[in-house]
This record gives structure tokens, C-alpha cells and sequence, in this order.
């Protein structure tokens, strides 16, 4: 059993939610990196998603393009991300960590190289936004055959054929991606979603976890009634280019952010979400 099943398990013993943040490794610089993933995970993040930059996130919106091109700023590789996630482990070894990036690094690395190095590291997932599950095959196995889970996604116009197809391979949690578009889009239809992972339980038993579009404490409330889980992305990269020259604003103003969502998921109550929404 890995980290990820671990602790959706425990989660759900407690019939709470999970609260998954997501950063971009080493924006706006590497020694930010760590500090904040341990500041996340003691401000209510269950699992943390870390963004492997890249020079061309064509599945990204312009918050974390240009999150990406900070990071390569400072030359940040796929190897330097796997660094932080080992000394991330040294005083946490408790919370998961999946990886979010394209193929391009890992391909360059070696899928079997790349999931050793990952699973010494201490990683617990990969999600890879530009392969298809219909050529995912060996990336699959050699993540499996390092205890490694793979994590994919499933869009509002995903055909049920391919649902399936995720399914049977995925592991860990699927990320149903709740808008059309790139990340950082506009306004949710709560309904909506609520449907869509309804008609994806049909095809799973595992969690399903929810992105794009959550951007306050409210609206990860109102997901978290019907997902199993809550990502939030793009409204926590945003804080770190506001704030890119004051390292200790960006983790009191993440932190912040993150433990407001974490009482209005736990909570569920919409006193106390308007409390918190007010309280931003």
C-alpha cells in the first residue's frame, strides 16, 4: 500500500476529504521549495502536488507558464525536483507527494531510471499531462514495478471508452479536470461537476479528486460534498508571483489560503465558510 492509498484510507475511516495544494518546484527559487511543502502539510495539506517545471506547458494557463519560466530561470531540472522531494523526506515521511509534469523529462531520463530515482526519493505518484492512456502502457509498468502511483486525467469530454481505459490503469486517485481548457480557467458549475463524478464512480472504487477552478475556501467546500478530493493550483501559484521577493509572505499568505479550505472542507458548514471567505 502506498502513501496515497495510506492516506485516502484514513481519510476516509474519518469520512473527511482530501486537500491536495499544488506548487511549482522551485518557483520563484529552489531554497523556497521545501520550507513550503513542510508549511502546506502543517497547514492541512494531505497529499502535495509538485510541478516539474518545463519550457512548454501547453496544458497550463499563463499563472503557471509562468511559474515554469521562473523556476527555469534558475535552471531547475527534473533531478533537482527529485533532490527536494529527498530532503522533503527527511523530516516527512508521512505525506504524499506526486509529481505533475510532461513527458518530455522523463522520457529523456528513461522511464525505468526515472521511476527508480523517483521511488529513492520518496515520490508517491506521477502524473503526466501529455501522455495518453492509449500509449501509456510501459510508463505504466515501470511506475508500478517501483511502487509508484500513476495518476491520470479524465476531462468533461472524455468518452466513456477512454474513462475506462484510465481507470484500468490509473492508481492512487484519478483528477477529473472540472473546467474545459487550461488551468487557471474561469467559473465552476458546481452541478455540473457533481454529475460528471457521479458517471465517473461508475467505472472506479478509487478516489476522485478535483482541479481547475477552485480558488477559495467555498468553492473547495462545495466540491468536497461530492469528490473525494480537492486540488487547488493556479490561486496558490498566483500568491507566490505577488509575492515573489518575500519568501516569508508567500508561505504565511499559502498557508493562510490552505487551512481556511481545510476548516471549510472539514466544516462543510456555510457559517463558517463565509466566515473564512471573508476572512481572505
Amino acid at each position: 500500500m502506498t502513501r496515497i492509498d495510506r492516506c485516502f484510507e484514513t481519510l476516509r475511516a474519518q469520512h473527511r476529504k482530501a486537500l491536495i495544494p499544488y506548487v511549482t518546484a522551485g518557483d520563484p527559487r529552489a531554497d523556497i521549495t521545501v520550507p513550503l511543502m513542510h508549511a502546506m502539510a502543517e497547514a492541512g495539506a494531505d497529499i502535495i502536488e509538485l510541478g516539474v517545471p518545463f519550457s512548454d506547458p501547453m496544458a497550463d494557463g499563463p499563472v503557471i507558464q509562468r511559474a515554469s519560466e521562473r523556476a527555469l530561470q534558475h535552471h531547475i531540472s527534473l533531478r533537482h525536483v527529485l533532490d527536494m522531494v529527498a530532503e522533503f523526506r527527511r523530516k516527512d515521511d508521512s505525506t504524499p507527494v506526486v509529481l505533475m509534469g510532461y513527458l518530455n523529462p522523463l522520457e529523456v531520463m528513461g522511464y525505468r531510471q526515472f521511476a527508480g530515482a523517483a521511488q529513492s526519493a520518496g515520490v508517491d505518484g506521477v502524473l503526466t499531462v501529455d501522455l495518453p492512456p492509449e500509449e501509456a502502457d510501459e510508463f505504466v509498468t515501470s511506475l508500478h514495478d517501483h511502487e509508484l502511483n500513476t495518476i491520470f486525467l479524465i476531462a468533461p469530454t472524455t468518452t466513456d471508452e477512454r474513462i475506462a481505459k484510465i481507470c484500468a490503469d490509473a492508481s492512487g486517485f484519478v483528477y477529473y479536470v472540472s473546467l474545459k481548457g487550461v488551468t487557471g480557467a474561469a467559473s465552476l458549475d458546481i452541478k455540473t461537476v457533481a454529475g460528471r463524478i457521479a458517471h465517473i464512480k461508475r467505472f472506479t472504487d478509487m478516489p476522485i479528486g478535483v482541479g481547475f477552478g477552485i480558488k477559495d475556501a467555498q468553492t473547495a467546500a462545495q466540491i468536497s460534498r461530492t469528490a473525494d478530493a480537492v486540488i487547488v493550483g493556479s490561486a496558490l501559484v498566483s500568491i507566490v508571483e505577488e509575492f515573489a521577493d518575500h519568501s516569508d509572505r508567500i508561505i504565511a499568505e499559502i498557508t493562510s489560503r490552505i487551512a481556511a479550505m481545510r476548516k471549510a472542507i472539514d466544516q462543510g458548514d456555510d457559517e463558517v465558510i463565509q466566515q473564512q471567505v471573508g476572512n481572505k
